[in-house]
């Protein structure tokens, strides 16, 4: 079953988009998922001047990376918000991503409001022009509060449109939740349009994100299930190390190469 492999340009939290892309690139991979994380990673952004987004998109042309999605995370429960993540929709559809992924409340910055699924839901549910303008899709990220497939499912049902899907982040179920995602995903698996693959190490609550395959989150057996599933679901990998992060720009290029000989060994890659 062909796979698309990109990788989060979230992956070089504290340092340049321009590293990131040099180093995707360099260790073999094609597909990036841009990073527009408020407060927490801002590679790309609405506030930055056309220019520098300008050569932004050159870059990746120049290293033949397609920027097929985007983390434009902000809190679908807080009104506020809305307008930025409009912003963000926008900035995707300028470097032609088809999809753009948000957890439902903020992912690195403290939450300001908090909606019940169904008024989530119906928040959600008016973007729904916006993706059909922009040509995007939606994915929800498992995070935080909302930390299962599961529980997004319910929101997804609620939703019931064909451009909201599940963003299953592989990690992040056992980091907030403290539940192997083989026990979470079975039951939302049909709605997964996307995900975060992210290993991890230690249980609930433990920071400590290597590269795929140094952790304990079985990856065959994810895929064997999305393929018993016909789930061909694109992945974008997303390593985000120790609480203290990697300790130079080296560790970071080598821990995505490691990751991309990883996938490679699992025949996801040729």
């Amino acid at each position: 079953m062909k796979r698309m492999i990109a990788v989060n340009s979230n992956c070089y939290h504290g340092y340049s988009i321009n590293d990131a892309i040099d180093g995707i690139a360099s260790a073999g991979f094609h597909y990036i998922e841009l990073t527009a994380t408020k407060g927490w990673t801002e590679h790309v952004f609405p506030t930055m001047q056309f220019d520098a987004l300008w050569r932004i998109k050159e870059k990746l042309a120049d290293a033949d990376l397609v920027p097929f999605s985007m983390s434009g995370h902000c809190n679908l429960m807080d009104q506020d918000r809305i307008p930025d993540f409009i912003d963000n929709m926008r900035l995707a559809h300028f470097y032609g991503c088809d999809t753009i992924a948000s957890s439902i409340g903020e992912a690195h910055i403290e939450d300001k409001a908090v909606l019940t699924d169904e008024e989530v839901a119906d928040q959600i549910s008016t973007l729904l022009p916006y993706l059909d303008e922009y040509e995007l899709d939606l994915v929800l990220e498992n995070h935080g509060d909302h930390a299962t497939g599961m529980t997004i499912k319910g929101i997804v049902d609620l939703i019931n449109s064909p451009l909201v899907s599940i963003n299953y982040d592989t990690a992040n179920v056992i980091y907030f939740a403290g539940i192997d995602p083989l026990e979470d995903m079975p039951g939302c698996v049909d709605q997964i349009g996307y995900m975060h693959v992210k290993d991890k190490l230690g249980g609930k609550g433990d920071w400590h994100f290597p590269a795929l395959g140094q952790g304990k989150v079985d990856f065959p057996k994810i895929l064997d299930l999305l393929e018993g599933s016909g789930n061909d679901c694109p992945w974008s990998i997303e390593i985000e190390f120790t609480s203290d992060g990697p300790k130079d720009l080296q560790e970071v290029n080598q821990a995505v190469k490691d990751s991309y000989d990883y996938l490679k060994s699992l025949g996801l890659i040729i």
